[in-house]
């Protein structure tokens, strides 16, 4: 039982680390996975659908900014993909994360072989799926909170610090989904006691 990870979101200044764990059947895995980045946001929609129908298993878990903040975003990161997997209704024999670096999974996969592949997104296709959800996920969560606060611009730059977002950041100050820890955030926080 094969389960690969990814996670979207450890650059933006706002919202959360998305993580995603997905097993196929491996006589059922869709045709067109790739690495989300390399896909268009109407291709990932499409494929996002096509994975939770036919995966044997799939999990998504989002960590938000303050717990980004409480634990540092690598902690945070590695966190969700422990939530991902944890949430899986099967136990994984193998797990593969993208990146160079894993999470310690014995919490919810004790016996698992755990492989990290850099570029897996691209290599495997349980990873590759992975980050299709774990993109498709966050952006969603992104547009919602664009409704929410609206002077961000959330649904173009997803909290990335685009030139846009950063003076409106300037501007506007945080909201509540700002990453407090990140430099470009914390550089237009009032300062205490001025």
């Amino acid at each position: 039982v094969i389960a690969g990870v990814d996670e979207a979101g450890r650059g933006p200044l706002a919202g959360p680390v998305v993580a995603a764990a997905v097993v196929f059947d491996c006589t059922n895995i869709p045709a067109g996975i790739n690495d989300s980045k390399k896909l268009s946001a109407r291709k990932r929609e499409a494929l996002a659908a096509t994975i939770c129908e036919s995966a044997e298993a799939w999990f998504v878990a989002a960590v938000d900014a303050s717990e980004i903040d409480a634990r540092n975003i690598l902690n945070a990161t590695m966190y969700a993909m422990q939530q991902a997997v944890a949430g899986l209704h099967v136990v994984p024999t193998t797990i593969r994360v993208d990146g160079n670096r894993a999470p310690d999974f014995s919490c919810c996969a004790p016996d698992a072989v755990i492989e990290t592949i850099i570029g897996g997104d691209g290599l495997d296709l349980s990873i590759g799926a992975a980050s299709i959800l774990a993109k498709t996920h966050r952006d969603a969560m992104m547009i919602d909170y664009d409704r929410q606060w609206p002077v961000y611009g959330f649904a173009k730059h997803k909290g990335y610090p685009t030139a846009a977002h950063l003076q409106a950041l300037t501007s506007h100050g945080p909201c509540d989904i700002h990453r407090r820890s990140f430099k470009p955030v914390r550089d237009v926080l009032p300062v205490a006691g001025a």
